[in-house]
């Protein structure tokens, strides 16, 4: 008699020992638990009991608890994506058979996906392990009700005990997988990279000639800059505006000042550049908004830094994204300004596709409920509902989920990377992500892609100028943070040098 396999004998095994533990469950009379947990199962569907809690952490909690809850549902956002892009789909396991289940715990519908593993109880540990991992007190207050709403996933006879510690593993995988993504993030070069100097920008040792415009609504950071500005250039102007008023005042600024300073963040900067582009001065910024990307890539850490700089009027030459209507004048069409119809620049990044439709949902709901939960329910309709766009890229049809371009060859993988080494190089970094299927896995598969150009799902290059044709109207594009209606042809262009910006040596 030939020798059963090993393994199939230890599959056996482990099956038989499933089912042992799913019929003990099913035997079991919890009478306090026979309404509270299948309902507590039902108000986890699709994440509406998580996204509830942290909407309210949000809402109403001090600055840590915040950052815990957004920690937290973006755990629960990479564990889902996990399960149902990889999970389901590579363990094709039939759902339990719900014989010695007692009628009153079974779901009214019963789940069409396959078993294994268990969605709810990934997102149930990803978004406890995302809180416990930045606020570990209210890490420990969710944690009981992380672990009932996955007992219940048994108790209500949907799924198998090894199905939940499988989603248990890979939510908790996705909490330390977030927490190193934000540490990533938070380790954002902030040392000078390679631009080249700038002559002639003047030094300014007590400030006079220099204009700083603060933007009142952006970041936290501006009486901090303020004091800095008092202390080391007394004699800067300073105005303070909001945002209605900001286009207006840097362009003022820029007229009668030798120096336009910024204080605010990515968006705010962007208007600066453009107002000192126009009026042919340099451009100082004072890092005061929520994520700094460009001050960062600059090598600027603070407003110490840039006040140095101009102190000895130390600056390099930056280059600057643009995009425009293709026409005669130059090699963009010569649009500028921030509209879409107009053109305009970038420093950081352009997109048209997923992301500005994120962008639209946020900013339209941000004001009623807060940056936080505006952000989960632009990711929830962006990824239930949208379409990829289908435009023409240098004269080739194609269907895409998301075009990125950085200004500046971006490091890192995926579709959106983070980080530049410099500012000078004068060449656009193309990232495509193809259309088809559904928004979440394409771009997830996009981001795992890692380092290669190229694709089933994700093409990267780096070029000079790409021309954009047949975009259908209505559709939205992000620069810079800032979301404006795309023309139905565009061109974009990298403009090498064309900025000169304080850094110190």
């Amino acid at each position: 008699m030939a020798d059963r396999n090993p393994q199939l004998t230890w599959r056996g095994t482990a099956a038989h020992w499933d089912r042992w533990l799913f019929d003990a469950v099913a035997r079991r009379h919890w009478p306090a638990a026979e309404r509270a947990l299948p309902a507590l199962g039902r108000a986890a569907n699709h994440g509406v009991l998580w996204g509830g809690i942290a909407a309210a952490l949000t809402a109403l909690g001090a600055p840590r608890t915040r950052k815990a809850a957004l920690r937290a549902a973006a755990s629960l956002a990479l564990a889902s994506a996990t399960v149902n892009t990889v999970g389901k789909w590579t363990v094709r396991r039939p759902r339990p058979l719900l014989e010695g289940v007692p009628l009153v715990r079974q779901p009214a519908v019963q789940p069409w996906t396959t078993s294994f593993p268990s969605g709810h109880s990934a997102s149930a540990f990803a978004f406890t392990a995302g809180m416990a991992l930045e606020s570990p007190v209210w890490g420990a207050a969710v944690a009981p009700l992380a672990a009932s709403v996955a007992f219940s996933r048994v108790y209500t006879g949907v799924h198998y005990p090894s199905d939940v510690a499988a989603g248990a593993l890979i939510g908790v995988a996705a909490g330390f997988a977030v927490r190193e993504l934000a540490r990533g993030a938070r380790q954002a070069r902030a040392v000078p990279g390679d631009e080249r100097p700038a002559a002639g920008v003047p030094a300014l040792p007590d400030g006079a000639g220099l204009t700083v415009v603060v933007n009142t609504g952006a970041g936290t950071a501006g009486g901090a800059v303020l004091d800095v500005l008092l202390d080391r250039l007394p004699r800067a102007e300073v105005v303070a505006c909001a945002g209605g008023e900001l286009e207006a005042e840097l362009e003022a600024a820029a007229a009668r000042s030798a120096v336009l300073g910024v204080c605010g963040g990515d968006g705010t900067v962007n208007a600066a550049a453009t107002a000192a582009l126009r009026a042919g001065v340099p451009l100082a910024v004072f890092p005061g908004g929520t994520l700094n990307h460009f001050a960062l890539d600059l090598g600027l850490t603070g407003p110490e830094d840039t006040c140095r700089a101009i102190t000895a009027g130390q600056a390099v030459r930056v280059a600057v994204g643009r995009f425009s209507p293709p026409g005669p004048a130059g090699a963009g069409g010569g649009g500028e300004g921030g509209e879409g119809g107009e053109g305009g620049y970038f420093l950081n990044t352009f997109s048209i596709g997923v992301y500005p439709e994120l962008l639209r949902h946020r900013l339209r709901w941000a004001p009623r409920i807060g940056g936080g939960p505006a952000a989960l329910v632009a990711a929830w309709r962006v990824l239930r509902a949208e379409r990829p766009v289908r435009l023409t890229l240098a004269g080739r049809p194609r269907s895409a989920w998301l075009l990125f371009a950085g200004n500046g060859t971006y490091q890192g993988t995926g579709p959106t990377p983070r980080r530049r080494d410099g500012l000078g190089e004068g060449l656009l970094d193309l990232r495509l992500v193809h259309g088809g299927g559904r928004p979440g896995p394409s771009l997830l598969a996009a981001a795992l892609a890692g380092p290669l150009t190229r694709s089933p799902v994700h093409v990267a290059t780096r070029l000079r100028r790409l021309h954009i044709g047949d975009i259908p109207p209505g559709t939205p594009l992000a620069y810079d943070g800032e979301y404006a209606q795309s023309p139905p042809a565009l061109v974009l262009d990298a403009l090498p040098d064309v900025l000169s910006v304080y850094r110190p040596r």
